[in-house]
């Protein structure tokens, strides 16, 4: 049971290690810096490498405790087993404690991540806004103004597209 409970804590740093860089990545995102952005992406893939790591040791150590008590490791989750260990409080309370650090912080997780995929969304919509701008004012039609040989001198109307520039 020790076991399952060191993983478990290990499991729970490294979620905690990968909600501080999504929470980095936040005002990253608004400000559009890429480079910042691919760092802390690279970041998130050595965490989430480890905490995949950390899985199969966890898989590895319910499949133990289902041989010992007897139970199919398919049945055998988290909840059943800390119920099962009504005997020993002191384990069944170290369980929950780990049981509900590790809901509270993966569930924060996915909230941030969510906002986070929202803003992402967002931005390219913004992009594919401005290229749809640049390419109508590249094809944009001239005025019919002519000078006095006879040349047009017509301008694109709509005026010269400059950008958007989210920081003004």
């Amino acid at each position: 049971m020790e076991n399952l409970i060191d993983v478990l804590n290990k499991e729970h740093s490294e979620y905690e290690l990968l909600l501080e860089l999504s929470e980095k990545k936040t005002p990253i995102i608004v400000k559009g810096d890429l480079e910042a952005l691919t760092k802390i992406t690279d970041e998130e893939q050595v965490v989430v490498s480890r905490i995949h790591h950390l899985d199969s040791v966890h898989t590895e150590v319910l499949k133990d405790i289902a041989n010992v008590i007897n139970k199919d490791v398919e049945l055998l989750k988290l909840d059943n087993l800390i119920k099962m260990l009504e005997k020993q409080p002191v384990e069944q309370k170290k369980l929950q404690d780990i049981h509900d650090k590790l809901h509270s912080t993966i569930k924060r997780l996915s909230q941030i991540n969510e906002h986070n995929r929202e803003l992402l969304r967002i931005s390219l919509e913004m992009v594919e806004f401005d290229l749809n701008l640049i390419q109508a004012m590249r094809t944009a039609p001239e005025t019919a103004n002519y000078s006095r040989a006879a040349l047009n001198v017509g301008t694109t109307m709509g005026g010269e597209y400059k950008g958007f520039d989210a920081k003004q």
